[in-house]
């Protein structure tokens, strides 16, 4: 029933799908067309910065996330999902749109809106009849208040842990609130939740954790005081010079122990605190679904929008095309089509979750969108998928000084291409050096290895951009 790489510890699914199967053949028999499965009601869950194995079910050594282990235990987790431009407002209006940067155009974070004419999901499942709601940090140009929404709540820019200032409504004042940001903005969004409705419902909750720089909530002001954090193997390669690392990676300015409040691996210790208020905040929204009879009938996504480096060759931030700044979690509850404790290995990524939540909503996938549904992956059935996929990062001169580069990651390989001169490779075999330690593009051996490569960056270049933008639809007053 499972894909070579999705497994699954429970068939939670396998009687559900039974019941809707005889059912069918029944009506079928008698001459009665069968009624559609009700459409679930949606909730995508993103926090900012947060890396994959930041979580307790993904195996972190001091970070306890129950409830998200929770969504892990009861749903699917993928151990390879992926962002495809590791930066806030690029990833963001990829989940949103299904788009890569270069085609919705929010290709860094200086404030750039998403294109009237590029539908959003939203807006797509708002004219087939959801309610939808956005209730956080958007940190797209506009703050999403340019779309239309059935409830909306949220903030512009980065906003501030301690003083949240929020606006509720798209025409709505920012004004201050009192308490935790991710906490005053889970109790919007849950308040909203409980408001009667006959509609399925679609939720964006959105949380300003664990971004940098990292303020705890009170209640987690001692935690973590007596943890050790270790350190990554690669940790001191800068005391070695960096062996194997072009220009563009040694001169990016993202090092611990250059800037104020990142001196050294104790931050690390604040970041996930402030992602231990993102699990109990998960947890409130599970328990108000319960309240309400909705959790099974509810399909829950959490995710993030770019991974961190924690101290891998003494970095911090994103950006680079490295493992733990690419990785993030993905995480999906749905009883009635995901199995308990299930995990896909397959190679998923931010432009995937928009087809995603249409097919869940019944809803066709636009020919324009560069992702595709995971819902057979969910469903465990044995399909085809991809076997390497397109990197891109454009924020240059910007913060951090990363230089633009664009790569292609396959099960095996993973090659960056820093373009604009002085041109310089990085070349991994992922499989014989999970760390990335080892740049293998100078090595003789692999010369073809690198040509064959450049070209799958070019030719996965060339399949994104010939799709073609569809007319956006008429939402539903």
């Amino acid at each position: 029933m499972f894909p070579r790489k999705c497994f699954s510890s429970a068939s939670a699914a396998a009687p559900y799908l039974a019941a809707c199967w005889l059912l069918w053949v029944a009506a079928s028999a008698a001459g009665v067309p069968p009624h559609p499965p009700q459409r679930p009601n949606l909730i995508v869950m993103m926090t900012d910065d947060q890396r994959a194995d930041a979580m307790s079910c993904a195996g972190h050594p001091f970070l306890r996330t129950p409830h998200l282990d929770r969504l892990a235990r009861e749903g699917m987790r993928f151990t390879n999902m992926f962002v495809t431009n590791s930066l806030c407002a690029p990833s963001r209006a990829t989940l949103l749109t299904g788009l890569y940067a270069h085609a919705h155009g929010v290709i860094d974070n200086k404030q750039r809106t998403i294109p009237p004419e590029i539908p959003l999901v939203s807006d797509l499942l708002r004219a087939a009849g959801y309610q939808v709601a956005f209730c956080g940090k958007s940190h797209v140009g506009g703050h999403l208040r340019d779309r239309t929404w059935d409830y909306y709540f949220g903030y512009t820019g980065q906003g501030d842990y301690l003083k949240p200032v929020i606006a509720e409504g798209t025409d709505g004042q920012d004004r201050p609130y009192t308490g935790y940001m991710d906490d005053v903005v889970t109790d919007h969004a849950i308040a909203w939740l409980r408001q009667p409705r006959q509609q399925p419902f679609c939720l964006f909750l959105w949380f300003k954790a664990p971004h940098r720089s990292w303020q705890r909530a009170r209640r987690h002001h001692d935690l973590f005081a007596d943890v050790q954090v270790p350190k990554p193997p690669s940790y001191d390669d800068d005391l070695l010079g960096y062996p194997g690392k072009p220009r563009a990676f040694v001169e990016a300015d993202n090092k611990i122990g250059d800037f104020a409040d990142v001196r050294s691996l104790d931050f690390v210790k604040d970041y996930c605190a402030t992602l231990t208020a993102v699990d109990e905040n998960v947890g409130r929204v599970l328990h108000t679904l319960e309240e309400l009879n909705m959790l099974d009938q509810t399909a829950v996504l959490f995710t993030s929008d770019n991974g961190f480096f924690l101290g891998e060759w003494r970095l911090f931030d994103k950006r680079l095309m490295h493992e733990p700044s690419i990785r993030v979690p993905l995480l999906v509850r749905y009883p009635p089509l995901v199995p308990a404790g299930s995990q896909c290995q397959e190679m998923v990524l931010n432009v995937d979750l928009a087809p995603t939540l249409l097919e869940l909503a019944g809803l066709d996938v636009p020919a324009h969108m560069h992702g595709r549904s995971t819902v057979p992956l969910l469903a465990g059935k044995d399909v085809s998928w991809r076997e390497e996929w397109l990197y891109e990062y454009y924020e240059f001169p910007g913060p951090h000084s990363v230089r633009p580069h664009r790569g292609v990651r396959t099960r095996r390989y993973k090659l960056i291409h820093y373009y604009q001169p002085p041109e310089e490779l990085e070349l991994y075999d992922l499989e014989q050096d999970p760390q990335e330690q080892h740049n293998l593009a100078g090595d003789p051996a692999h010369a073809d290895l690198v040509q064959q490569l450049l070209l799958r960056i070019g030719a996965l270049r060339e399949a994104v951009q010939g799709k073609k933008l569809s007319e956006p639809p008429q939402a539903q007053p």
